[in-house]
């Protein structure tokens, strides 16, 4: 029995996830107080990016860089989710201007281990 409850836990986990298509990523520079709520990440989005774009995901760090926030928008309601590292920080952008930066796939897979994400994809290119 418990074999049948855990497939079909597996099953609907599996379904959840296929609904939260992401097709962009953004990180905000400015870190953000990891008390606040989902309406409060959500006035955070807008007044930073613009919009709460559908199938974007939105990524906020605290002061010391050990939590990260996520806030993901969908064609139904919104997503808030965090991740804390037990040891070690996230690796934050070194960018001077601006106040948000775009991400690939692979560099939030990169940020959420905690690896040095800024060394993958478009954010450095190797020119001569």
């Amino acid at each position: 029995m418990a074999h049948v409850i855990g497939q079909s836990v597996r099953t609907v986990v599996a379904r959840v996830v296929g609904v939260i298509k992401i097709e962009q990523y953004w990180m905000a520079i400015e870190p953000i107080d990891m008390r606040a709520g989902m309406e409060t990440v959500l006035g955070k989005v807008v007044s930073v990016f613009g919009s709460a774009q559908a199938h974007h995901a939105y990524f906020f760090t605290n002061r010391r860089a050990n939590r990260i926030k996520v806030l993901v928008t969908d064609s139904f309601g919104v997503w808030l989710a965090v991740r804390r590292l037990h040891e070690g920080h996230f690796i934050r952008t070194q960018i001077e201007s601006g106040s948000k930066v775009e991400m690939t796939q692979s560099q939030v897979e990169a940020l959420l281990l905690g690896l040095p994400w800024q060394r993958l994809g478009k954010a450095r290119q190797i020119t001569v």
